[in-house]
């Protein structure tokens, strides 16, 4: 079966970070590398698998499917992230502000959920458009594929696997959170939300 090779993007974004070292970024890019690499070898060894011996406890089949979603989802989370760093912080851009504000009992109450989300959620936390609803929503996965809402765009993700802040704080989460927030460009947020609701059409 045809599919894309998928080959890293280039982050600017992700140098000269206040808060969060080279180092650690360096070493985020490499595994994010390695999430490309590996959907690539999946992809080819699903075109050669032997689908007559399919099997729900073991195939090689399950194993691969189920190994493609884990790094095509390692891709995009990243990509996500990756792109919105490289900010300076402070508020959400107009319109993502207002849908906050809308959709939650105020911008401080989302925030403080979703930091504490953060501090809760064993892999990422995301805050996505939901084609339903047509609201914002802060879903956690605790894993690279399982993001959990179907027709829903996310909109910010903040990666909250230990490699993502052990280096430059260890166990202090929290204090990775608040220099995650410091760094964001929210100018990029806002952009994620106009094509989520651009493609309201599609979903409905």
């Amino acid at each position: 079966m045809p599919w894309p090779k998928v080959e890293p993007k280039k982050f600017a974004s992700i140098r000269e970070l206040n808060g969060i070292s080279q180092r650690t970024m360096d070493e985020h890019y490499e595994l994010y590398k390695g999430y490309c690499g590996k959907v690539n070898e999946i992809q080819e060894k699903l075109n050669a698998v032997d689908r007559g011996a399919a099997n729900q406890i073991y195939s090689d089949l399950r194993a691969l499917r189920v190994d493609l979603s884990f790094a095509i989802g390692g891709v995009k989370n990243h990509e996500l992230y990756f792109a919105h760093l490289g900010g300076k912080g402070g508020h959400p851009m107009p319109r993502v502000m207002e849908m906050v504000k809308r959709d939650f009992p105020s911008y401080d109450a989302w925030l403080a959920d979703f930091k504490a989300s953060g501090l809760a959620a064993r892999g990422w936390v995301w805050l996505a458009y939901d084609h339903d609803f047509q609201t914002l929503t802060t879903s956690v996965g605790d894993a690279q594929n399982t993001f959990p809402i179907w027709n829903a765009t996310p909109i910010l993700a903040l990666d909250v696997y230990e490699h993502a802040y052990w280096i430059d704080y260890g166990r202090a989460r929290a204090k990775y959170i608040e220099a995650f927030f410091n760094n964001l460009d929210w100018s990029v947020v806002e952009q994620n939300l106009e094509r989520a609701i651009a493609m309201q059409a599609v979903h409905k």
